[in-house]
């Protein structure tokens, strides 16, 4: 079992989505339109640090922490505890995240390979989804189209195995309220301007680390 113990530590402590499958679209959002979208979504004067209309606690704003010896620049490790995403830097830091992760049982564990991202995608949810939640997904059982009320948001990182699409997602949320909780039906939530943020230094074939709920390490910050 995966646990997020001994991999992340700040200068003081030790820090220690819904599932979607690919919608086979006709059209495409135009680079006008994803401009239109981002500055939609992004608050005026925007500073990562400090802008907060969305409500959150202040300890999800990205911040830069120092991240332990050893670890792969370029990877993500998502603490399932503090509802942190870490994306590790070259030169020992990393860039921390507040996330939302899947409610429940939903939330999967384990290792994946990003394969794949996207800006401003489709969404579609899954048959499963469909038959676990009728009243929330079967109005739109045919897909959505990008937008600010997308349920993966701004962009969407595609967690693999292999050569398999799990159909988890790292991805943008249009609810940002639920950073910190448990709300989605697999995958990790950001507020749409944080990943906006994270997007452009994430490489295809990145991995993430999805740590146990149970096992992880409480963050004390």
């Amino acid at each position: 079992m995966l646990t997020r113990r001994h991999f992340i530590q700040t200068t003081a402590a030790l820090f220690s989505a819904s599932i979607s499958k690919p919608l086979m679209a006709s059209s495409w959002p135009t680079e006008a339109e994803k401009d239109a979208w981002d500055a939609q979504v992004t608050p005026p004067g925007y500073n990562p640090a400090t802008s907060n209309p969305w409500g959150l606690h202040p300890r999800f704003l990205p911040q830069r922490v120092m991240a332990r010896a050893g670890l792969v620049p370029g990877d993500i490790h998502v603490d399932a505890v503090a509802r942190y995403l870490y994306h590790i830097e070259q030169g020992g830091t990393a860039m921390r995240y507040g996330v939302a992760i899947a409610r429940g049982t939903l939330y999967e564990p384990g290792v994946y390979t990003i394969k794949r991202k996207v800006k401003w995608p489709h969404w579609q949810p899954t048959q499963n989804m469909i038959d676990r939640d009728p009243e929330l997904y079967v109005g739109v059982a045919n897909g959505m189209e990008p937008g600010p009320d997308n349920a993966l948001g701004s962009r969407a990182l595609y967690l693999y195995v292999g050569d398999r699409d799990t159909y988890l997602r790292i991805h943008g949320t249009p609810d940002p309220r639920s950073i910190g909780g448990r709300a989605s039906s697999g995958c990790v939530r950001m507020v749409m301007a944080h990943i906006n943020d994270l997007y452009p230094n994430v490489e295809t074939g990145s991995t993430a680390f999805l740590y146990s709920a149970e096992d992880s390490v409480t963050s004390q910050s």
